[in-house]
């Protein structure tokens, strides 16, 4: 054990680099200080090792014996040395990889869980050495995820040397700018394998040991090797082409990189507000993609007389100079080239991305020369970057060139013959063989995979469905690329919130593969789905893991407070674009609208009220209300649709109240701009979404009370009362027409003339116009199959409103009217001698004739008329509550109508059967009305002494009182008194929703002009104060409330001091449960204190001296916390 000690004290004194921060140095000194610091340890440690001989010589036999069979890739490998000067694949025997991942498995369960484990691995590699803190410039819980992440993936690729290579590869590339030396890597790996000797205690064996420390020497080696080998060159690549796109972005159009605040921020900041104009776009889903990827069209460039400034005019300008303008391929390269510069240190990528580009190469039929691009694209970069350019330019972008054209070429040729070949497949299988596969792809896979069967929950018939899709994928990415890469993206972004292991991807795929290559015998079938599921595969990789931040983990554990913890790393001006987007390529999710589909609800109420909270420091204020409502302006309706119960949430962040009041007020601002006007400037559909919701609490919150008042006041008011005055008008004139001069033989000249221009406007004027618009609904209600059923009988859906039911009625008695006039029945009979004849009579024969009838008819229109007016309690909400109490306790009436007309029939039809002398219950029809006027009280007292001779039949009676008066009667003031204490306590929210359908009904009335000048009036782009010279933010009413009415102790607005910068984290915030988290974190520490202690009493010598040293070190850090940690329990509990 001391021997293992002493070489690694060699190996960091081997190599001490002179780094910008000293780090060589500071390790050999801190591997003194140990020697020096920790004598006793050392001595007790070698005392140990005398009572270990036996143990460690069986392991060490152990260990000899693997090494033997070839452990260590011929020896350029071993556990205790760092090399960096060559890089090969390594190979594992199988029992130390089983070691390798049995040991993993076994630390992430003393952890507890994945979060743990990964706090845990960064804290040890963090307080290693204080040397090179300064080098972890992430949020600690964004590198924690990160470092868990990368070892997972390392220990996943073990048992596939390529693999391991190319995963250990990409990491190397992406720690290029950190000066990476042996004995810091001695100093990760030591510190890795002494947490796994601390959590894990006796069963972390020597073995395990070993086959970790080959790991992590193997994985820090290629680091230093990558980094001595292509640094330069890729620093070269990405220095000239950084110096190229600043080249375009002198001209306004430079994107990518670009540093933007996505949240709303006080007037100081106006430069902001443009950039959040192209965040808008960004999370619409469009790629922010550099200059390179801007107009690709020569054509385009030739329309502007402009010098060629970007990469992509650049290009294309040289290309028509050099004689391939033509060659309309280099379009295809062109437009992923910026994406194959900023990916050229990730292996995968940019074998992804040259695999797609293969595929687009594919659909052009005339010849492909790559040399052609690099002569291109090297003459483009020499014009954009004239002063640096130089050799090692030259060399490093013509390194990148040859690189991507041996990757392009090995897969040139071959798309067209797969796509053949996969068509053909496809076609062949008829359904039985489509369910031998669907049956056989999820048989392999739960068999090579057990786990996976946790993850598959649906239904077979879904799964089928899954299956039949993914072979349409393989045939759809080879035959239109471009559409299936922004399919399989989307695919992808949504599988991030199922929560599904990357490593369960490979086994699917081999599942499929392998069951393919059982139904046919085309070795070129067989290539081509396995090449194209391939590349569905990594694409759903890397589309999952760039999904998988920290915020989408809390969503999907639906915590609130790992939220919370998530977005406090985000810098400030970052913040909200961290809940509201996530983009991989062209396509995008938002964290947010995720949670509310998947019902994670706790999440998503965090999120908003994190988004709609003020914070503030010395230069500006953040508020993330315009970008939230700018990525879902159907906020709102979303959530009315997937989480009701997040609305008051949501309303509630749109309200602000000063802490202070003024001469007895405060101020209250309602930010309302988004819930008022749309992006286009027109009216928003928040009113109509809440209103078709029908939910009577919400419409009385404050902010939707406040428009809704606001908008009914100012706009729909005047078009609502313009289109009812016409309703009155023409009840005014029906009126006149029908019952002012009733006697029609005493009516003068005058009067005459009178009635019938008021019938003669209701029939062109009200009747015509009503034909013609029933009409026009119902062909269209039909035509588009928007219909209702009632008993079975298809309807036009617009009747589904009572308003357009009576007005078709209405309409129909009119038309009654029209046939039965008794004016046109006299119409010829004007000169008769009888009483009243004249132009225009109704005293005739046929005009009496007709006169019962029509006045039925008149009477029912009356009653429609009058019907259609009750719109009109809308004006005032008390009375419009009043109107619908009416209508709601109504169905109660007619429940009592209809018992009693059961049992008026049944007792009449039992007192006729009596055998009586009442000439008054002779009949049924008789029976029932002198029942009905007993019921009503108005039958005649004197009638009952008539009885007297029929005392069966007047126990009848008495028996119909009893239960028509006494009981149904008093049962509907009951039924009636219930009905309205249920409603009584919404009837305002009621009247509030009938209020809101009218404004929505009236809207499209109103003039553009009137609305823009009404929205103008708002000043809704000025910034309202929050106090006497503090200019707040825009989008706001600002009113006067009673300072006793919300009384508010606390100010709404988060200040802060300290840095200004936008890419600064605010600083830690308290929150409600601070105890609950505080009791939590001592539990858990106690816990891992016990945990850690344990081993010690059960064995010896089962660690190195260092980890002993460590450990002790941690014994007593640990003490030190949970002694800290019990007095601040003591103190909450006192």
């Amino acid at each position: 054990m001391s021997s293992r000690r002493q070489k690694r004290t060699n190996a960091a004194k081997e190599e001490v680099p002179e780094d910008a921060g000293g780090s060589g140095e500071e390790e050999q000194a801190e591997y003194d200080d140990e020697e020096n610091e920790q004598p006793e340890a050392i001595a007790d440690m070698e005392a140990e090792e005398e009572d270990w001989t036996e143990e460690e010589g069986e392991e060490e036999q152990e260990r000899e014996a693997v090494e033997d069979g070839g452990v260590f890739a011929g020896g350029f490998y071993n556990p205790t040395d760092v090399n960096g000067e060559v890089f090969e694949e390594l190979r594992l025997p199988q029992g130390m990889v089983a070691e390798v991942v049995r040991t993993w498995e076994q630390f992430l369960k003393s952890c507890g869980s994945r979060d743990a484990a990964a706090e845990a691995l960064f804290a040890s590699v963090y307080e290693a050495t204080l040397s090179w803190q300064h080098l972890f410039k992430m949020p600690r819980a964004v590198f924690a995820i990160r470092f868990m992440n990368g070892v997972q993936a390392l220990v996943s690729a073990l048992n596939d040397p390529a693999m391991l290579k190319l995963c250990v590869e990409t990491m190397s590339f992406q720690h290029l700018e950190i000066e990476i030396s042996a004995p810091r890597v001695a100093i990760f790996r030591d510190a890795i394998l002494d947490l796994f000797g601390t959590e894990m205690g006796a069963a972390f064996s020597s073995v395990g040991r070993d086959g970790w420390g080959v790991l992590l020497n193997y994985a820090g080696g290629a680091m230093i090797y990558v980094r001595m080998k292509y640094s330069d060159r890729l620093m070269t690549i990405q220095s000239s082409w950084a110096a190229a796109k600043h080249q375009a972005g002198t001209d306004g159009h430079s994107e990518r990189g670009r540093d933007s605040s996505d949240e709303r921020e006080g007037p100081s900041s106006k430069t902001r507000a443009k950039h959040r104009s192209g965040s808008q776009k960004k999370h619409a889903g469009e790629s922010d993609h550099a200059s390179g990827t801007s107009d690709m069209s020569d054509d385009n460039f030739s329309k502007n007389n402009t010098v060629p400034r970007t990469f992509n005019e650049m290009f294309m300008f040289n290309a028509t100079v050099m004689g391939f303008g033509e060659k309309v391929w280099m379009k295809e390269v062109l437009s992923s080239f910026d994406d194959i510069v900023c990916y050229v240190s990730s292996a995968n990528r940019l074998q992804e991305e040259c695999d797609v580009i293969s595929l687009r190469l594919a659909k052009h039929k005339a010849p492909i020369d790559l040399s052609m691009f690099k002569a291109v694209m090297l003459a483009s970069m020499r014009a954009l970057v004239p002063t640096d350019w130089n050799g090692a330019h030259e060399v490093a972008w013509s390194w990148l060139w040859e690189n991507v054209e041996r990757l392009l070429k090995a897969s040139m040729g071959k798309p067209p013959l797969f796509e053949k070949a996969v068509a053909k497949f496809n076609n062949s299988l008829d359904e039985d063989t489509k369910d031998e596969l669907r049956v056989g792809v999820y048989s392999t896979l739960f068999s090579t995979a057990p786990r996976a069967e946790d993850y598959f929950k649906q239904s077979i018939s879904r799964l089928h469905s899954i299956t039949d899709r993914i072979f349409a994928m393989t045939y759809e990415i080879l035959h239109d690329p471009e559409r299936a890469v922004d399919d399989i993206t989307a695919v992808g972004l949504r599988h991030v919130g199922y929560g599904i292991p990357i490593d369960m991807i490979g086994p699917f795929v081999t599942s499929y593969c392998q069951v393919v290559s059982l139904h046919t015998l085309d070795e070129m079938a067989r290539e081509g789905f396995g090449w194209a599921l391939g590349l569905i595969a990594r694409i759903l990789t890397r589309v999952i893991t760039e999904g998988s931040t920290i915020v989408m983990k809390a969503i999907n554990n639906n915590s609130a407070k790992q939220l919370r913890k998530a977005v406090s790393c985000a810098p400030r001006g970052w913040r909200a674009s961290w809940m509201l987007s996530v983009q991989t390529g062209k396509q995008s999710i938002s964290p947010l609208m995720l949670a509310i589909k998947s019902s994670a609800l706790d999440a998503a109420r965090a999120m908003i009220v994190d988004l709609l909270t003020i914070r503030a420091d010395r230069d500006r204020y953040y508020y993330g209300m315009d970008t939230m409502f700018e990525r879902h302006p159907d906020m709102v309706k979303r959530l009315v649709q997937d989480a009701p119960a997040l609305l008051a949430t949501l309303f509630d962040g749109l309200v602000w109240r000063s802490r202070t009041t003024e001469n007895g007020v405060r101020r209250v601002n309602y930010y309302v701009k988004h819930l008022m006007v749309d992006s286009k400037g027109e009216f928003a559909k928040t009113i109509e979404w809440l209103t078709d919701n029908g939910d009577p609490k919400i419409v009385c919150h404050p902010v939707i009370a406040m428009v809704t008042d606001l908008i009914w006041s100012r706009v729909a008011f005047r078009a609502f009362l313009y289109g009812k005055s016409w309703e009155i008008f023409s009840l005014l004139v029906f009126i006149i027409g029908v019952a002012f001069f009733v006697d029609v033989k005493q009516q003068s000249d005058a009067q005459r003339y009178i009635v019938m221009g008021c019938r003669l406007f209701t029939y062109l004027f009200s009747l015509c116009p009503r034909i013609f618009w029933h009409t026009r609904k119902i062909c269209a209600n039909y035509r588009q199959r928007d219909i209702i059923t009632f008993w079975h009988v298809p309807l036009p859906a617009y009747l589904s409103k009572w308003q357009d039911l009576v007005a078709l009625f209405l309409t129909m008695v009119l038309l009654a009217m029209l046939v039965f006039e008794p004016i046109l029945a006299c119409f010829g009979e004007s000169n008769g001698d009888v009483q009243g004849a004249g132009l225009f009579t109704q005293a005739c024969d046929r005009g009496d004739s007709m006169s019962f009838t029509y006045s039925v008819m008149c009477v029912i229109a009356m009653f429609f008329y009058f019907l259609l007016t009750i719109d009109m309690s809308v004006f005032s909400t008390r009375v419009s509550a009043w109107v619908l109490i009416v209508f709601r306790v109504m169905s109660e009436v007619w429940l009592y109508i209809a018992g009693m007309a059961f049992v008026i029939l049944a007792f009449s039809c039992a007192v006729v059967a009596l055998d009586h002398t009442n000439v008054e219950f002779e009949t049924i029809p008789e029976a029932a009305l002198s029942l009905i006027l007993v019921s009503l009280l108005m039958f005649d007292t004197s009638k009952y002494d008539t009885m007297h001779d029929d005392p069966a039949l007047l126990v009848i009676i008495v028996i119909y009182m009893l239960v028509s008066v006494t009981f149904l009667l008093n049962l509907l003031i009951a039924q009636m008194n219930c009905a309205y204490q249920c409603v009584y306590e919404d009837m305002v929210g009621y009247a509030r929703l009938n209020r809101g359908k009218i404004v929505m009904e009236s809207m499209p009335s109103v003039a553009k002009w009137r609305w823009e000048r009404f929205i103008g009036s708002l000043k809704l782009d000025e910034p309202c104060e929050f106090g006497e010279g503090d200019i707040g933010l825009s989008g706001a009413i600002q009113v006067l409330e009673p300072a006793s009415q919300n009384i508010t102790t606390v100010d709404m607005i988060r200040r802060f001091g300290g840095s200004t910068s936008p890419a600064a984290q605010w600083p830690e915030e308290d929150i409600g449960n601070a105890d609950a988290d505080r009791l939590s974190q001592l539990e858990k520490t106690l816990e891992k204190a016990i945990r850690r202690l344990a081993p010690r009493k059960g064995k010896k010598g089962t660690g190195t001296s260092s980890s002993q040293d460590v450990s002790s070190m941690d014994h007593n850090s640990e003490s030190g916390k949970a002694e800290d940690q019990a007095s601040e329990v003591g103190s909450i509990s006192n």
